[in-house]
Formats: structure tokens, sequence, C-alpha cells
């Protein structure tokens, strides 16, 4: 084995490493709204459940040269977010709007996304997502060392929304979702093989 140790890497090649290795990473599409009121979304691959009781999520946002992004400062602000799950019928929509926006303008609006009201926040979500999730914040954790890199977003989830057919008896439909993954580079995958294994007793 390769042995490599992350001290003797550059911050670059331990990114590249790190995206290369933990593949693939589910995608999610968050919306936040600043305190000016504007609509801003982003794509985030560092995203996974931390807890199903209660309900909870977390979403990494990297920040650049120590400073926070539009994302962490908007959620920490507004106590809330939305996450949506990107799927094959978004991905293009949701690509676009990774580009450096200025804080005052819309990636939604950009892009061409249909904004749509939340039930119980009062951050808006976006119709083009099969799955849809309104979060408040539990925590945000500054991460990195004396000064941070990247801002821990843990939302507790207060209201889902599902596009109905693919949701059955408690449980989602992984094909008719079809959600898409994010590898390294400019690569993303979709689903592929599905097997099943029985988990021992």
């Amino acid at each position: 084995m390769l042995a490599l140790h992350p001290d003797e890497l550059s911050p670059r090649d331990n990114y590249k490493f790190l995206i290369g290795s933990v593949i693939p990473r589910p995608v999610a599409f968050v919306t936040t709204k600043s305190a000016a009121g504007t609509l801003n979304a982003a794509p985030f691959s560092y995203f996974n459940i931390v807890s199903s009781a209660p309900p909870m999520i977390s979403v990494s946002v990297q920040r650049v040269n120590g400073k926070q992004k539009d994302t962490a400062r908007n959620a920490i602000f507004a106590n809330a977010f939305v996450v949506h799950i990107c799927d094959t019928d978004n991905v293009d929509y949701v690509n676009q709007t990774a580009a450096s926006l200025g804080p005052e303008e819309s990636e939604v609006e950009q892009v061409g996304l249909t904004p749509v009201e939340s039930r119980v926040i009062d951050v808006p979500g976006v119709q083009e997502a099969k799955i849809r999730m309104e979060c408040v914040l539990e925590h945000a954790l500054p991460l990195g060392g004396s000064v941070p890199t990247c801002d821990m977003l843990i939302g507790r989830v207060v209201q889902y929304h599902i596009q109905p057919d693919l949701y059955e008896d408690g449980r989602i439909d992984a094909l008719r979702l079809n959600p898409v993954a994010r590898l390294a580079g400019d690569d993303y995958v979709k689903l592929g093989q599905i097997f099943a294994m029985d988990r021992p007793k």
C-alpha cells in the first residue's frame, strides 16, 4: 500500500484524495435567504444524514480564504435552509447554480428555477426537485482550527416535500427518483446496478 500523510500533502492534494476516494457523494441543492431577501442557491456534495430521531442532515460549506459563503452566512442569519435532492431531471440547473455570483444576485432567478414557498420556514425552495426538506438550523459549527476553513450546518428537518409517485408504504422509489451523485473533477454518476444483502442477525 502507498502510505500518504495528510500533513505532507498540500491542501489541494488532500482535497483531490478525499473527493476521489469518498464516492459517490449525494448532492444537496441548498436554498437560503439573505438578510436583504435574496433567494440564493448552491450545490454541496459534503452532505449526509446525521440522525433520524429527530431527523437531521448535515451540509459542510467550505470557506474561501476564511470567508463564509452566502449559503452558510444566510442559513445562520435566517436560522433555516431548504435541501433539495439532485436528480437527473434537475442536475443541469443545479450545476449552473455553482457559478460565482454576488450575494445580492439570485442563482434561482439566474438559471430560471421556480421558487416555491415553504410551509414551516421562511425560506423558499424550488419546484424542480422531486424531494425537498425544510430545515431549521440546529447547529452551525466553524471547523478547521483558529482560522476556520468550513462551516458544518446541521439542519433539523421540519417538513418533507416529495413527488407523490415516488412514495409508497413509507418507502421512496430510488429508480423513479433517479438521483445524481458526485465523483471527482467534473464527473457525476447515476444509479447503477442495485443489489441486496441480508444483514447479520
